[in-house]
């Protein structure tokens, strides 16, 4: 054996052995923990007020038609702050579309708001109690009724109570539920019949829960507002329709005009929005209605 070459063997092993470790603490990097962000588990106080949770919402709206969003509340560090227990400033009863997320198009997180969906906005005895849920055991100072545009539930409904058949299903108590806004729509149905029993919808039930005999007091003592509101499919704009809270500013400068299935924006004469929690038009819908017309398309 040549002893001669045994340095440089030796180098070569030495070199490797540093390359090993080298790359095996490069490995170690990568494999330890990031450092943790700062925490953003509590970045607002919760509103407290109708006017301060409105304008939450408001907020939140106006990010979204812009695409400058704060994504909220939707971190590990809030999700540990209330695992235990929640808060939120708001509840919001809205229709299954997929399209109309209302965490998403206010800007919101976890533990920020109660939400409800279902077809139309269509209620009854369950949905009212969970509606009831935050303003009667938590406090939570707002309701907010949720209708959009292209609504197929709503659109669906109108066609089958106007041709005197009936949905599929469970899908007629749906229609049957939304019985008291069609009755409006056809006393007055607007451009747009179907557009009109959407917002007739919306002011239906926020007016019904205004008037809800556990709500009306919380209401009357200026502790809760009950807000219904429209959304723009395509601009992605929440219109108040009614039940503003007294001295809060305007929800967006559309709150003039509704936006059609079509695409177009129209005048409605049903989309005036009110700035005061005084009583709309919309109460005099009576209980006897939806009995009379419900009875002939069952």
């Amino acid at each position: 054996m040549d002893r001669a070459g045994l340095p440089k063997r030796r180098f070569v092993l030495t070199g490797s052995l540093a390359a090993a470790a080298a790359a095996a603490s490069v490995l170690s990097g990568c494999s330890a923990k990031s450092t943790p962000k700062a925490t953003t588990a509590a970045p607002e106080p919760r509103p407290s007020t109708p006017e301060a949770a409105y304008s939450r919402l408001v907020e939140g709206n106006e990010r979204w038609v812009s695409g400058d969003l704060n994504h909220p509340d939707r971190d590990p560090d809030r999700r540990r702050l209330v695992a235990e227990a929640q808060d939120p400033f708001g509840v919001i009863l809205s229709c299954i579309d997929s399209r109309v997320p209302p965490e998403l198009l206010f800007d919101t997180g976890l533990g920020d708001l109660f939400v409800l969906r279902t077809g139309g906005q269509a209620v009854g005895p369950v949905v009212t109690g969970s509606v009831e849920f935050g303003p009667m055991t938590a406090g939570t100072p707002l309701i907010l009724v949720l209708g959009h545009q292209r609504c197929g539930a709503i659109a669906a409904t109108y066609k089958a109570l106007r041709d005197g058949t009936s949905l599929p299903g469970n899908l007629q108590a749906i229609a049957t539920a939304l019985v008291p806004a069609y009755d409006l729509t056809v006393n007055d149905p607007g451009t747009d019949p179907v557009d009109t029993m959407i917002r007739n919808q919306v002011k239906v039930t926020a007016d019904e829960l205004r008037a809800n005999a556990d709500l009306a007091p919380l209401v009357k003592k200026g502790s809760l507002a009950v807000i219904g509101a429209y959304y723009s499919l395509d601009t992605g704009e929440v219109e108040v329709l009614t039940g503003r809270p007294a001295g809060s500013a305007s929800a967006s400068p559309s709150a003039s005009t509704s936006a059609s299935p079509s695409g177009s924006a129209s005048a409605s004469p049903s989309a005036s929005p009110s700035s005061s929690l005084s009583p709309s038009p919309f109460e005099s819908a009576s209980p006897s209605a939806s009995v009379s017309v419900s009875a002939s398309v069952s």
